[in-house]
């Protein structure tokens, strides 16, 4: 009798044992537990930690609460300046609603997957070029609200959208480089002519100091000449003083003496008169270029 009792106490105990093998549940910190009792839903939220399920009669789903991130496809489309490109994007997304998550979608990945998509290439179409490649801001924020709108009733929320990459055909590519050269060669240009503009100022306001100096130019030219002789492989070629021209063709166009002043200058007896000491010419100076030749 005793050892039919102990025998069904090791039978009770067995099945205990099974039974809490079988019911038992660990929850993990970052997972919600949702239990369907026979189909139907029960109000309360598995935390995490250890639980315990009817065996054959309740169903855990558990439910990760992590943000997913979730690459979106490469979609073709054609932006609304008629530019074919190719854009993809990354979502960030979490679960805020276990509930809502098992039971208003049949898998929320696929579902926010597949709006991600949609929304994307809605946006692609909406619009322009230079809209994709420098206001992603802009864009992002778009896709966003269009993604969230419905996702709010599958218990899902929406934290970010990011464009990752828009690419182009080659001949857009070619021809932006072409437009971007023409810019930066316009805006050379710019600045060489307005650098022009600048120096021919100052040029003008040396000009007019050196016509009021005139020893200033020959001071100028001294300062070019020793520039240009530092370097021993180059030919110095000085220009001729337009000053000493200027003497030149004065002197040219001195009157000669009439007849009777020659004769008197050369005597009554056709001698030539004894010849004056000679007279040393000193070249006029800058300063007194327009002055006549002085003799001493």
């Amino acid at each position: 009798m005793a050892q039919e009792l102990v025998i069904a106490l090791v039978a009770v105990l067995c099945a205990a044992a099974l039974y809490v093998a079988s019911a038992a549940r660990v929850i993990r910190q970052y997972e919600r537990g949702v239990v369907l009792r026979l189909g139907r839903l029960r109000e309360d939220v598995r935390r995490p930690g250890f639980t315990m399920v009817v065996p054959g009669i309740d169903r855990l789903r558990k439910v990760n609460m992590q943000i997913v991130t979730m690459p979106v496809p490469a979609q073709d489309g054609i932006t609304r300046d008629n530019v074919t490109v190719r854009v993809d994007a990354v979502i960030y997304f979490k679960v805020v609603d276990p509930t809502n998550a098992v039971i208003a979608v049949e898998d929320y990945r696929f579902a926010v997957s597949q709006m991600a998509q949609t929304s994307l290439r809605s946006i692609i179409g909406k619009s322009d070029l230079d809209d994709l490649l420098s206001n992603r801001e802009k864009l992002n924020q778009g896709l966003e609200v269009m993604i969230d709108s419905p996702a709010v009733s599958w218990g899902v929320q929406i934290d970010r959208v990011e464009i990752k990459d828009v690419s182009l055909p080659e001949t857009m590519k070619r021809s932006m480089a072409r437009q971007a050269e023409a810019d930066r060669e316009r805006r050379a240009r710019v600045i060489n002519a307005d650098a022009e503009l600048q120096a021919s100022k100052k040029l003008a306001q040396a000009a007019g100091e050196m016509s009021a100096q005139p020893a200033a130019l020959q001071l100028r030219l001294l300062q070019t000449v020793v520039a240009v002789a530092a370097e021993k492989n180059s030919t110095l070629v000085l220009p001729f003083p337009v000053e000493l021209l200027r003497f030149l063709e004065r002197a040219q166009q001195q009157p000669s003496p009439d007849p009777e002043a020659r004769e008197t200058a050369t005597g009554h007896d056709g001698d030539a008169p004894p010849a004056p000491p000679a007279r040393l010419a000193v070249p006029p100076s800058p300063a007194a270029s327009e002055q006549p030749f002085a003799h001493h």
